[in-house]
């Protein structure tokens, strides 16, 4: 983990503290450990809406709503999800064995720890050296157009389709797994047709990456 932290430019001075910022509850408690990562996690929640907020507040021309929308594209879920695994990260977050599906981190999970992330950066660099890393961080995507996150990508579809009048619905076409451990399998129609597919543990995750597919697919079409 130091070497990884490293190449994102702080010097891990305090082991402990980030160790407790990977260790989820679930690994914790199966190791009869005394902290997990959920008191950084709220610290590192406001330190990262803090820092996103100033910039977009300096470098962004929009009013305020249109901020709150943008900002959240950012430090959402799928967002803070695809920082942990394109610095790869996910590999250090210590979980137990039920938090695990097919032997990978749930994206929650993952969102969290980065939360939790830079919270321990905050609490042993300082503000201005968090602020550095973050915006290091996320900055590059911000200014990528081929990288577009949504907190809830079945409302973006839905407020598009609307823009056009086109019809859609969401059908569950398959259903696996045994009660304590499913799997779904949705599809979203558009005009009948089927633009996307997800497959989760849950419908709703399952729809949200159905409309996520049929948003990439979309925006190809119109390219």
């Amino acid at each position: 983990m130091n070497d990884a932290i490293l190449k994102i430019g702080v010097k891990i001075k305090n082991q402990k503290l980030f160790d407790t910022a990977f260790a989820h509850s679930s690994f914790v408690n199966e190791h009869s450990l005394k902290n997990d990562y959920e008191r950084l996690e709220f610290l590192g929640d406001a330190v990262l809406e803090l820092v996103v907020s100033d910039y977009l507040y300096k470098n962004v021309n929009m009013a305020e709503g249109d901020m709150t929308k943008f900002r959240s594209c950012y430090v959402c879920e799928n967002a803070l999800y695809q920082y942990m695994k394109d610095l790869n990260l996910i590999k250090y977050i210590k979980v137990g064995q039920g938090e695990l599906h097919e032997g990978n981190v749930k994206k929650a999970i993952v969102a969290d720890t980065f939360e939790s992330l830079m919270a321990a950066i905050y609490l042993q660099e300082g503000y201005e050296k968090v602020k550095e890393v973050i915006l290091n961080i996320i900055v590059p995507y911000i200014n990528n157009p081929d990288i577009v996150f949504f907190n809830d990508y079945k409302s973006t579809l839905q407020e598009a389709l609307q823009t056009d009048k086109r019809s859609f619905v969401y059908e569950t076409i398959d259903e696996t797994g045994p009660a304590h451990d499913k799997k779904f399998t949705v599809v979203v129609k558009i005009d009948n047709i089927i633009y996307g597919k997800g497959i989760a543990h849950s419908k709703k995750e399952a729809s949200q990456e159905a409309a996520r597919v049929a948003l990439t697919k979309l925006a190809k079409m119109k390219k």
